[in-house]
């Protein structure tokens, strides 16, 4: 047997000079194969207890590899993509860009991340060049919720100690994230709003260019993306029944209830009797960019999830991401799996 590595080629030593995020995210240019083929330069992070790699991470470096084909005046608007299999991390993607439209305003690319020869991850996406629209256009954004801003962490945050447990080789998160306390506890699910305010880690350099911030936003956008709907309905969504927490060791039974107090969606004991998440998984994601030369994702952003339907084993989520100042950067959509164990039922397969 060969020496197993999780990319093609090994990876360099980490660039003080850049975000953890611009490492994590860094792709190496395979032209001596072929035209726009990329694929990652590090190991991408597999959650504990998730089918596969974290989504975000591939949606960025397929949102990185589009860019690196479009002129340097176009910048992307609307990305659509599919999570089609879950991604291996023991195995290196490849990731094949494909220049389906040059145009004098728009030009579309598709990209196709596989593995194994296989696709796991599919995407379009369309870029615009900047002033396109003319000097006179229609214009409204959504406004940043009231007392959003007064929730916002300081910029000396620091996250609690034990939201690191389970990263890869000790490593943090390459981004940090807020949450704000439910203020609609008692409102319908439909009409909930999950709050949390985001940013990446450290700062994104100068030669990664604001292509570097919309990757790092795209990488962020996925974040508790679909568990949206686990939270606005009181799902219990951990790795163990909820009888059993007694039963677990005092320190893994302290880190759950430290993670749960700090999502702030009540204490342990109130889940009694609630329905039990048996799969969530994410189909599809879509970021629609509005303002994307103003994302500085190393700067605190203002993330407001909702869902407008859920049923028949799935979700729909839609998530709003603002500047600190109230710009609104991004509009982005998810639909996924979300259903519920079922008694004497075997696992769910897809």
């Amino acid at each position: 047997m060969g020496e197993h590595r999780p990319t093609l080629v090994r990876p360099p030593p980490v660039d003080e000079a850049k975000a953890p995020i611009e490492n994590a995210l860094e792709l190496t240019d395979l032209s001596i194969i072929g035209p726009d083929i990329f694929t990652n330069t590090r190991e991408l992070w597999h959650p504990p207890g998730a089918r596969g790699i974290y989504g975000g991470a591939v949606i960025a470096q397929t949102l990185a590899a589009a860019q690196r084909t479009v002129p340097p005046d176009f910048v992307v608007h609307s990305y659509h993509c599919f999570f089609v299999l879950a991604g291996d991390s023991s195995v290196p993607i490849l990731y094949h860009v494909e220049r389906v439209r040059e145009g004098r305003s728009f030009c579309t690319r598709t990209v196709q991340a596989r593995q194994r020869g296989h696709a796991i991850f599919t995407v379009t996406c369309s870029f615009v060049r900047e002033g396109s629209g003319g000097a006179q256009f229609a214009a409204h954004a959504a406004a940043m919720p009231a007392g959003a801003a007064a929730q916002a962490p300081p910029d000396d945050y620091a996250e609690p100690a034990f939201l690191r447990a389970g990263r890869q080789n000790g490593d943090e998160n390459p981004f940090q994230s807020f949450r704000c306390k439910p203020h609609d506890a008692d409102e319908k699910p439909e009409d909930k709003r999950v709050w949390q305010w985001v940013r990446a880690r450290g700062r994104i350099s100068d030669e990664g260019g604001h292509q570097a911030h919309l990757s790092a936003l795209a990488y962020i956008s996925d974040s508790y993306f679909i568990g949206t709907i686990s939270r606005i309905h009181k799902l219990w969504r951990y790795p163990v029944r909820l009888e059993d927490v007694p039963r677990l060791e005092p320190d893994v039974r302290e880190h759950l209830t430290k993670l749960n107090d700090w999502e702030g969606y009540g204490d342990l004991d109130e889940y009694k009797d609630r329905p039990e998440v048996g799969m969530m998984v994410s189909l599809d994601h879509s970021i629609y960019f509005h303002n994307p030369k103003k994302v500085q994702a190393d700067e605190w952003m203002f993330t407001e999830m909702e869902s407008p339907w859920a049923g028949d084993g799935r979700g729909v989520v839609m998530q709003k991401i603002y500047s600190k100042d109230g710009t609104l950067l991004a509009t982005a959509f998810q639909e996924g799996v979300v259903r519920l164990k079922q008694k004497d039922e075997n696992k769910a397969k897809l």
